[in-house]
């Protein structure tokens, strides 16, 4: 029998046990398809026959921190293996770039690994989780790593929340900040503007000038918010009898309601009642929505 979409898209059970349980999993000594004289566990590799992985969830690597454990290496040595998987003639770095670049930096030619053979899924997972869990990431990687895990994989907010340890309205809001305009979201990358106010911006006109003006006064996240909302009156909208109103507390419902769910949250409100909509994108979504709804433990 063909599995379905929906059965395809489930988590692996192994994953909820965490990346240490998963990672250890590979230290047994499993012979690697194709090549029975190697195995899994620890062992030594030439450092040139390692490569990057293109779909690495991490894109910044800071320079001082680099050349730090660089120093660290050249003295110590490099201590904890690097996870790796058959690619070709060499080696894809699945979890453990960063001690890469700085094994070449001290000049090692070879470095401690753990081979494992892992299909395109699940070195993406390893890698997101690995990145998340030690937090490696800015929260704009952190953010697309999660939106890449719910997209590809069909991941839950509350599956990646077990997953890495955290809550489900922390990865909530880092998915909001998506959202904003690609400059903003690079000054979150690049650390210049921190995440408390990079939230304060979403939604607000002209997002990047007001995140320059941010940066530029060394605005607190309080002074940010409230930047955000004297920059111009939010948007009207047509109530389901047609006519427009402008109430500051919908739009602040509506936030806050998204928060709480993880999704898209819109109101339309009248005198005489209104409509409350809520936008998903999957059924994994649509499930937990209706076991809120319905007052079901998720």
């Amino acid at each position: 029998m063909t599995d379905s979409p929906a059965a395809a898209r489930k988590p692996r059970p192994g994953l909820g046990r965490g990346l240490s349980a998963l990672l250890g999993d590979s230290l047994a000594e499993e012979p690697i398809k194709g090549n029975p004289t190697s195995s899994s566990g620890v062992r030594m590799l030439p450092i040139s026959s390692l490569v990057a992985d293109p779909n690495q969830p991490r894109r910044h690597f800071d320079e001082e921190a680099l050349d730090t454990l660089a120093e660290s290496i050249r003295t110590r040595g490099l201590i904890q293996p690097i996870f790796v998987r058959p690619h070709g003639q060499s080696f894809q770095i699945v979890a453990g770039e960063r001690r890469w670049r700085a094994a070449q930096r001290a000049r090692l030619h070879e470095v401690p690994v753990i081979v494992r053979e892992l299909n395109d899924a699940e070195t993406l997972e390893i890698a997101l989780i690995e990145n998340i869990q030690r937090q490696d990431l800015n929260a704009i990687e952190e953010a697309e790593g999660y939106a890449r895990l719910i997209r590809e994989f069909g991941h839950t907010q509350e599956a990646l929340g077990k997953i890495v340890h955290k809550s489900r309205s922390h990865i909530a809001n880092l998915l909001r900040l998506l959202d904003l305009p690609e400059p903003v979201r690079e000054m979150v990358v690049d650390r210049s503007l921190e995440m408390g106010h990079a939230r304060a911006l979403i939604g607000a006109p002209d997002a990047e000038k007001l995140a320059q003006e941010v940066v530029a006064k060394g605005l607190s996240v309080r002074d940010t918010e409230k930047l955000a909302r004297t920059a111009k009156p939010a948007p009207k909208r047509k109530s389901v009898e047609g006519r427009t109103e402008l109430d500051p507390d919908i739009a602040a419902l509506e936030r806050h309601l998204g928060d709480v769910l993880g999704l898209h949250v819109r109101i339309g409100h009248a005198e005489k009642g209104g409509t409350l909509t809520v936008q998903y994108s999957t059924l994994d979504q649509l499930d937990m929505v209706c076991q809120r709804l319905s007052g079901e433990r998720i």
